[in-house]
């Protein structure tokens, strides 16, 4: 009788020990891991610390706009059925004032709708505060009104403009002047698809990003002051030295206290010592230094939310 030979495992293409199922799900996770780490970018704050920012993608940016639209021809028809009414019950002749009226302020909503809510402190228009957006300076810096005015006047010339080619009609010279707007115009509209940062012309020429915008609520405490009332009393900050920064700059420091070098920490500490005016004592460590000033900060700013007031960040005066 001869012996059968042993048989082989069957080769399954996986490696032992994984399932198939599991080898999906983990090549899904690592693309979906790329994908989102596309979309982060790196940003070093005028304090010199570096902080990490997702971009908004192009459809969110998209999905913001078009609530954007939707509020504005809400209040603009609104206020044309207003006008309605009042028109029934004033002359005949006022209609054409009142229709007058009407064209100024749509005209103010059209175009100054975005400056009016991204120049305020949230730096968001509604569309943007639903879908947890905001903008924000590419240099780390305040969003400043001129950086404002130059993304949103830019958008005339990316929106209004295709629109109105598109409505332009009559002879053929006129018709392929239509196509060559629409051409035209198009560039920019489809701007933010072709570019890694998803950035409108507009955005572009005046310095700025969408993001996702950061939660409003402090962080968790990570300092150790709490349990060492020493340091707590060896630290002694006026309320004029807390209120050099505000929720920003927290977040800012905390991000050093967590994942920065020695050297950037160093730094961070002697801008901070400059800004609010502190002698550096004997034996006094940067480190230390930072986490007291972070706690400080902390109750400070804990104590403002309780009395419904919020800086947002150091140039905040209220």
């Amino acid at each position: 009788m001869t012996a059968t030979p042993p048989s082989r495992p069957v080769n399954t293409g996986r490696r032992p020990g994984i399932s198939m199922e599991a080898a999906v799900q983990r090549r899904a996770r690592l693309a979906e891991e790329m994908r989102v780490a596309k979309m982060v970018r790196r940003l070093v704050t005028p304090e010199g610390a570096a902080i990490r920012l997702k971009l908004a993608s192009a459809s969110e940016r998209a999905g913001a706009f078009m609530i954007d639209i939707a509020i504005q021809w809400a209040i603009v028809i609104a206020t044309l059925i207003g006008l309605n009414f009042v028109i029934g019950a004033l002359s005949p002749g006022s209609a054409n004032l009142a229709f007058a009226f009407w064209l100024v302020f749509f005209f103010f909503v059209r175009n100054f709708y975005y400056i009016f809510f991204e120049i305020g402190q949230r730096a968001a228009t509604p569309g943007k505060r639903i879908l947890g957006l905001r903008v924000a300076s590419r240099d780390g810096g305040r969003l400043t009104a001129n950086s404002v005015l130059a993304r949103n006047f830019i958008r005339e010339i990316e929106i209004g403009l295709p629109f109105q080619f598109a409505l332009m009609g009559g002879d053929q010279f006129g018709a392929w002047m239509a196509l060559f707007g629409l051409l035209w115009s198009g560039v920019f509209l489809l701007f933010p698809i072709f570019n890694k940062d998803k950035m409108r012309v507009g955005d572009l020429i005046a310095g700025t990003w969408v993001i996702k915008a950061p939660r409003a609520k402090l962080m968790d405490d990570i300092t150790s002051t709490a349990a060492r009332p020493d340091i707590s009393l060896r630290f002694a900050f006026t309320p004029a030295q807390t209120e050099a920064y505000g929720i920003h700059e927290l977040h800012v420091l905390e991000d050093v206290l967590r994942q920065s070098t020695q050297e950037i920490k160093a730094q961070v500490a002697t801008r901070i010592r400059a800004k609010i005016n502190w002698v550096r004592t004997e034996g006094e460590t940067d480190l230390l230094f930072l986490e007291a000033y972070y706690a400080a900060l902390r109750r400070r700013l804990e104590q403002r939310i309780l009395l419904g007031e919020r800086k947002s960040d150091k140039f905040d005066v209220r």
